[in-house]
C-alpha cells in the first residue's frame, strides 16, 4: 500500500532528455489524482541534466524532509568523455566551439592522469549549471550570452577506473561525493591532458547502496502507482 502523504522514496531510471523535475512533474500528476490532493509534497534529491540517465531519487510528502540526508550519499558514474574538443555546457548540450590536438594522448597518459583527480579536488561548476550567482540560475544567465563566473567548490572524488579507451573517446567510471559536475570533470581531464574534453553519454549507475539495476522505468513505476492501493490521512480525505 502506498503512502504518500506520510513518504515514499522512488527509485528511478531516468530516460534521456528528460529533465529531473520532468520525472517530478509525472510522479505528482499520478499521486495527486489518486490521492486526490492538489498540492501534494513531490520532489527530487539531486539533479540529472537532461542528456544524463540513470539513477534519480523522487521522495513525497514527509519524506521530502529527507533530501538533504539523501542528496549527501555517494554517486557513482559512467562517462564517455570526447577528447580534443570542447563545447560551452561542457557536453552536447552546445555546439564544438573549439578542437585540440589529441594524438600526442595514449592510454598510458591518461590513466597517469584519472590518478590525478582522486581525493580531494577544487572544482568550477558550468556555466551551464543551475548553480546560482546572483540570485540567478548559472543556465539562464548563459544561454542569453551573459558572463558567468562560479567560484570553485571543494569536493572527493573517490574512484577513477578507465573502463575504455578508444581515442579520443574515453570511457570512465567515477565514484564521487555530493556536488560533482562530470561535465566540467570532463573539462578538466581535457586541460590536464594538454587538450580538449566534452562529455558526450553520462550514466548515474548508484546513489549510495542503489544500483540503476533495482530503480524502475517511469512507465512501469507509472502503472504501479495507478494500480496499487493508495491510503490518505482521514483529515485529508473528502
Amino acid at each position: 500500500m502506498l503512502n504518500p502523504v506520510e513518504g515514499e522514496i522512488f527509485y528511478i531510471d531516468k530516460p534521456l532528455k528528460w529533465t529531473s523535475f520532468d520525472v517530478v512533474k509525472r510522479v505528482r500528476s499520478v499521486l495527486s489524482r489518486r490521492t486526490k490532493i492538489k498540492k501534494l509534497k513531490v520532489g527530487h534529491a539531486g539533479t540529472l541534466d537532461p542528456l544524463a540517465t540513470g539513477v534519480i531519487t523522487v521522495v513525497t510528502g514527509r519524506a521530502t524532509k529527507q533530501i538533504e540526508e539523501l542528496q549527501a550519499h555517494t554517486k557513482e558514474y559512467v562517462a564517455t568523455i570526447r577528447l580534443g574538443a570542447t563545447t560551452p555546457s561542457f557536453d552536447l548540450e552546445t555546439e564544438v566551439d573549439a578542437e585540440y590536438p589529441w594524438q600526442h594522448i595514449t592510454e598510458e597518459k591518461v590513466k597517469e592522469t584519472l590518478k590525478k583527480f582522486i581525493g580531494s579536488i577544487k572544482q568550477v561548476p558550468p556555466a551551464y549549471s543551475a548553480c546560482k550567482v546572483g540570485g540567478k540560475r548559472a543556465y539562464e544567465m548563459a544561454r542569453t550570452g551573459q558572463k558567468v563566473e562560479i567560484k570553485a567548490k571543494e569536493l572527493i572524488i573517490d574512484e577513477i577506473e578507465l573502463l575504455e579507451c578508444e581515442l579520443p573517446t574515453i570511457v570512465i567510471r567515477v565514484v564521487c561525493s555530493k556536488g560533482t559536475y562530470i561535465r566540467a570533470l570532463a573539462r578538466d581531464i581535457g586541460e590536464a591532458l594538454e587538450s580538449g574534453g566534452h562529455l558526450t553519454a553520462l550514466r548515474r549507475t548508484r546513489v549510495g547502496e542503489v544500483t540503476v539495476d533495482q530503480c524502475e522505468q517511469v512507465d512501469s513505476l507509472v502503472k504501479r502507482l495507478e494500480e496499487e492501493e493508495v491510503t490518505v490521512p482521514e483529515e485529508l480525505r473528502k
